[in-house]
């Protein structure tokens, strides 16, 4: 486990309100955020700058004990008023994979990573909320914090961001013929019935003429995904792990538990057949039922939609069933995490031959890719499952996209699906309307 700063650190804060409704307009005078997330349907964004603490694991153990410990109270104290509420504090992510080792791109991110910024921006109804941070040694701090947040709040910009960049030009590159030969392999393991479901994905490398603008392109996927969360992660060295995923894992807030089932896809030309498509019908209940079970023994009660509807996006159409529950007292968000990550919406049916199969013929370091991102905090947790999204450095993205496989699946069809999923990222990549 490495820390930035002692678990054990008190921490001095202070807050204001700015007549301001854009976190990410913050970039024009502080520079690229550490991280971004927003959630446009809930009025939900939130912008960091600065590590003023790091909690980073190394294995499954230490993610899954860090996750338990961002949800306790944290000793702070505030100068003046204090917010009725807080995203977070902690923010970052985990890879899917707890157990596999991290290849050289995803070294930086490790096993899980989390951090706690110096400056947090976050949208409160049509204003924004400014909190400066610093550690409490005991007196001395506050007249730092309180000249700190002056300058943010006399310099932050009002007006929206919209990107700025002219676009890029891109070199693609990616084997079809690997990812169907792998698509074979898994409807053989599906026919001889180890397997029900199984979910491939692929990498698609991405050269753009020059380095990409990464705030310009997460405004770009908030401004042509507005159905999804928008993020991005920064990780030492000049990498950060950006994307719009349609698809939370989980929404905590207290006891009250909100996720969703996301499976089944088709193109928005050929959505009215979705619901119809036993293939996908398949899909989409193998990761209903898996959720209901892992949920009942962390809850009161569970409920889910009747039936499923479909949730258009900008490139593609999903089936989705909403799901709700009031959890016991004693779980927290991290006994929620541990229970649902891998669903089969990204890993498969029966999950640990899936992920045993995954490793062995996939063929692909997924890191953060398909994995719980998001916030974390005493005052409850929101998570997303992070799709259609790329790894960024320089002039380098490298992106991560995937589809279900079930007993009726064909290779060409399942590499179609992933070429429309690609679209959403090569779009805000490039600037321009990219087709596949």
């Amino acid at each position: 486990m490495k820390l930035h700063a002692d678990q054990a650190e008190r921490w001095v804060a202070e807050m204001a309100l700015l007549d301001a409704a854009d976190p990410l307009a913050g970039a024009a005078v502080l520079g690229e955020p550490s991280f971004y997330w927003e959630r446009s349907q809930t009025q939900e964004a939130v912008a960091g700058w600065g590590e003023l603490s790091v909690l980073q694991a190394h294995d499954a153990a230490e993610a899954i004990h860090i996750l338990g410990m961002l949800g306790s109270s944290m000793e702070l104290r505030w100068i003046g008023q204090s917010p009725e509420w807080i995203p977070g504090p902690w923010f970052g992510g985990m890879r899917f994979d707890l157990t596999s080792p991290s290849s050289e791109p995803w070294k930086a991110h490790g096993v899980a990573r989390w951090t706690l910024p110096e400056l947090l921006v976050w949208r409160v109804g049509k204003q924004l909320a400014v909190m400066v941070l610093a550690p409490w040694r005991g007196g001395g701090e506050e007249a730092g914090v309180s000249a700190r947040l002056k300058q943010v709040c006399d310099s932050f910009p009002t007006r929206y961001y919209h990107p700025r960049s002219e676009p890029v030009s891109l070199e693609l590159s990616a084997s079809r013929e690997d990812f169907e030969a792998r698509v074979g392999g898994a409807l053989e393991e599906i026919a001889s019935g180890r397997l029900r479901k199984v979910v491939m994905a692929r990498a698609v490398e991405a050269e753009g003429s020059r380095p990409f603008n990464r705030v310009d392109v997460v405004a770009r996927l908030r401004e042509q995904n507005p159905r999804c969360v928008t993020f991005m992660f920064h990780a030492p060295g000049g990498v950060a792990f950006l994307g719009a995923t349609p698809e939370t894992l989980c929404r905590v807030d207290r006891r009250t538990l909100e996720t969703e089932a996301l499976a089944g896809s088709a193109a928005p030309t050929l959505a009215e057949g979705l619901g119809g498509s036993d293939k996908d019908r398949r899909e989409h209940e193998a990761v209903v039922d898996y959720i209901l079970s892992a949920l009942r023994p962390l809850a009161v009660r569970v409920s889910a939609d009747s039936s499923p509807s479909l949730l258009p996006l900008k490139n593609v159409v999903h089936l989705r069933t909403g799901i709700r529950a009031e959890l016991r007292n004693s779980v927290s968000p991290a006994h929620v995490v541990q229970a649902l990550h891998p669903t089969p919406a990204v890993g498969g049916v029966p999950r640990e031959a899936a992920l045993g199969f995954l490793r062995q013929a996939e063929a692909l370091d997924r890191g953060w890719y398909a994995g719980p991102v998001g916030w974390v905090g005493p005052a409850g947790a929101h998570m997303a499952v992070a799709l259609r999204s790329a790894l960024v450095r320089g002039s380098h993205a490298r992106l991560f996209v995937g589809a279900g496989i079930v007993q009726g699946s064909s290779p060409e069809s399942e590499w179609r699906e992933t070429e429309i999923k690609s679209l959403a990222m090569l779009q805000a990549l490039s600037g321009s309307s990219a087709k596949r």
